[in-house]
């Protein structure tokens, strides 16, 4: 039997430390697909908070991406988000303790991919035709000064390491580069002080060149009052995003006159504030269909919508809790939980509209 001890008021030591109560435990975040596998990050508190890019093959085996010490964080709006994007297998990703952007192909060692320099990178895309990373970039270079947001390129095969491009800037923040399909439009969200993204931001669209700049920008959609979230290419080519202009985040697109269309209009939350780059609320799973996570009385839900005609059709699942939802024919992806379930990542299988838990935050 333990020996019982005396200890004053307020001085007990408890045998139950923080380390005991998260061992174990990951955090989820940042889904992606790519082809046939599925990659998301663990924050890991056994490895000293370490952030790791995860990926699942189509055989179901889950490998780290990221090699300790390597740490995939960005510190851009210091909330960070959107720490990587992967294409064909070849994965770009912020590193916390130096802010560069490193790459890795299978099992190669990750390379430095931008050079030592007080800049920092977020919210990437690979745009294929011109060999390029576009993303948002921040500029730390000089002390005393502000930031400088802007959204830049960076060329894929450039023996010298560099700090990319400028391609659009002038606002103070900026986020979600999106090319499209044909890779030539680029839309992007900006705002401006004391604004934060669910007060108020504007929706960008510019065409791009063959040398890759861009001409004709203009404003499709938000403003000073208007909060725009989440803009999203559909698979034919037509701008999408969500939009408080009636009061409710609704998902709206650009109509061929350029007006911002209502897709369906709810009583419902399909966006959210974006205190981090990278979240997403729906996705394409085909031309005519899109995935997305709503909340109603703070719940989170999930269901379809027609593209052709807006009809909204509802999915059940025990989940109150559905972030970071991604798509591909067959399938959607996202991190979700409730009450008395571990957040986890998910996948919904349209064939047999079955879920599957591919990861618990705890085991």
């Amino acid at each position: 039997m333990s020996q019982q001890k005396i200890a004053p008021y307020g001085s007990w030591k408890s045998p139950i430390t923080s380390d005991f109560i998260v061992a174990g435990a990951v955090g989820l975040t940042q889904v992606t697909i790519d082809g046939d596998d599925i990659y998301w990050i663990e924050a890991r508190p056994s490895e000293a908070g370490r952030n790791v890019i995860v990926r699942r093959d189509a055989r179901g085996s889950v490998m780290d991406v990221t090699p300790a010490p390597f740490n995939s964080r960005t510190r851009v709006h210091e909330y960070g988000g959107g720490t990587y994007v992967v294409q064909g297998g070849s994965v770009y990703f912020s590193n916390f303790v130096d802010q560069r952007i490193y790459q890795r192909s299978g099992d190669a060692e990750p390379r430095a991919f931008t050079a030592p320099a007080e800049m920092r990178f977020a919210d990437a895309l690979v745009d294929g035709q011109r060999e390029r990373l576009v993303c948002v970039r921040e500029d730390h270079s000089e002390p005393g000064r502000e930031a400088i947001n802007s959204i830049v390129s960076i060329k894929l095969n450039d023996s010298e390491q560099n700090c990319g491009e400028v391609l659009v800037s002038g606002n103070d923040f900026y986020s979600s580069p999106r090319l499209s399909p044909e890779g030539d439009r680029l839309a992007w969200l900006t705002w401006n002080h004391p604004n934060m993204p669910w007060d108020g931001c504007e929706l960008w669209l510019g065409q791009l060149q063959a040398d890759g700049t861009l001409r004709a920008s203009r404003r499709v959609a938000g403003g000073k009052y208007e909060s725009i979230f989440q803009p999203t290419w559909s698979p034919d080519g037509v701008l999408y995003f969500v939009s408080d202009r009636g009061g409710w985040w609704n998902i709206c697109r650009s109509n061929d006159r350029g007006d911002e269309e209502v897709l369906c209009g709810m009583d419902a939350e399909f966006g959210m504030p974006q205190w981090v780059f990278g979240m997403s609320s729906y996705a394409f799973e085909s031309v005519e269909r899109i995935v997305c996570s709503y909340i109603q009385k703070g719940k989170s839900s999930l269901a379809t919508i027609d593209t052709r005609s807006g009809a909204f059709t509802p999915i059940e699942s025990e989940f109150t809790d559905i972030q970071y939802l991604r798509a591909s024919p067959g399938q959607a992806v996202f991190r979700a939980g409730s009450p008395d379930r571990p957040a986890s990542i998910v996948r919904l299988n349209f064939s047999n509209m079955q879920f599957e838990v591919l990861r618990r935050a705890r085991r």
